[in-house]
C-alpha cells in the first residue's frame, strides 16, 4: 500500500492533477484515482512510465527506499 501513497505524494508534489497524469498513461482519470487509492494495482508498466516522468528510481517509487535518487 505504500507505493499508492507515494505516487500520490509524487503527483502533488509536482503540482500535477489525476487527469494530467492519467493522461501521460493514456488512460483515464477515474482508473488513476483507483490506482492511487489501491482499489486497482497499478501495472508495472505504468510503474516505469510514472519513474521516468518523475525522474526517480523504480526502487523509490514503489517504497524500497525513502531517498529519492535520480534516473541516470
Amino acid at each position: 500500500m505504500f507505493m499508492y501513497k507515494r505516487i500520490r505524494d509524487m503527483r502533488e508534489d509536482n503540482d500535477k492533477t489525476q487527469a494530467q497524469i492519467a493522461e501521460i498513461l493514456g488512460i483515464k482519470q477515474q482508473q488513476y484515482s483507483r490506482y492511487e487509492n489501491g482499489t486497482d494495482e497499478i501495472p508495472l508498466h505504468y510503474i516505469i512510465v510514472l519513474a521516468r516522468y518523475y525522474n526517480v528510481s523504480l526502487d523509490y517509487l514503489v517504497g524500497l527506499i525513502d531517498t529519492p535518487r535520480k534516473l541516470n
